[in-house]
């Protein structure tokens, strides 16, 4: 069960604690999955915004925030799934509504695509597709290499145009929590993890929420035509940090047509 210290929530994970950040009540439960480099911060804005009305929870991914790291180093995206399956199970949420943004995103949909039945609707915002072996290859080879941080500063630069000064400050601030084992496995696990065939496994309600700088080749709007997709323009990829309050209407319309459809 559930065990809190200190006023810190965690549950026991297949691979350590995970610390969870759990208040609200009411409606459909909101599970929020953050990004590479993050934690339960990334998702302050949104959390407060639910909370008058909902129960909404947020958790640090494996090896982030106050989450243990695993011992042996397991970064792959369908075992960060079955960290969602613990902490869901721990709280004994039989329904309820996946949020995640970018590598919390690929572990939301390889949890949904395995317990369809549990996911009222799912939330993806910047959430990579399937990445060709073309593009990933050689990306992978540069980060074995000596060319590690020049490759992890481009992207992080990237990553961070538009970002409000403060956000850009905590996403930083995360980031250097990550050691460069940690970093080099985690892109290794998003770049081999392929999202489609789990997300059409889910025939729930779907949003897919981008900025226009990730509308590239191969992105999931462009293999899933059908799914709603929302753009929010001037935001770095944490648009729901840089953004708040646009992030929070789109969440709220997708909770919207979640209550319909349940």
């Amino acid at each position: 069960m559930a065990t809190t210290d200190n006023a810190v929530s965690r549950v026991k994970g297949p691979a350590g604690y995970l610390h969870i950040d759990d208040g609200g009540t009411g409606g459909l439960p909101v599970i929020f999955a953050h990004s590479f480099g993050g934690s339960t911060q990334q998702w302050a804005a949104q959390l407060a915004h639910l909370r008058g009305h909902s129960r909404a929870i947020a958790y640090d991914l494996r090896g982030h925030g106050a989450s243990a790291a695993p011992s042996n180093n397991d970064y792959d995206v369908i075992a960060q799934a079955e960290d969602i399956a613990a902490v869901v199970d721990d709280l004994g949420l039989k329904r309820f509504v996946l949020v995640g943004h970018s590598m919390g995103g690929s572990a939301a949909i390889a949890y949904a695509g395995k317990h369809p039945e549990r996911v009222a609707g799912l939330m993806l915002v910047g959430t990579p597709g399937k990445s060709p072996e073309e593009m990933s290859k050689p990306i992978i080879a540069s980060l074995e290499s000596d060319k590690y941080q020049q490759v992890m500063d481009n992207y992080m630069k990237q990553l961070l145009t538009n970002a409000k000064p403060e956000v850009n400050t905590e996403v930083m601030d995360g980031m250097k929590n990550i050691s460069r084992e940690a970093s080099t496995a985690i892109i290794k696990a998003v770049f081999q993890f392929d999202p489609l065939p789990l997300l059409r496994n889910y025939p729930g309600p779907k949003m897919i929420v981008s900025t226009s700088m990730e509308n590239q080749p191969h992105t999931l709007s462009q293999s899933f035509p059908d799914v709603p997709h929302k753009v929010i323009e001037g935001t770095s990829h944490w648009m729901q940090m840089d953004k708040p309050e646009e992030f929070n209407k789109l969440l709220d319309e997708f909770l919207e047509i979640v209550s319909r459809e349940s």
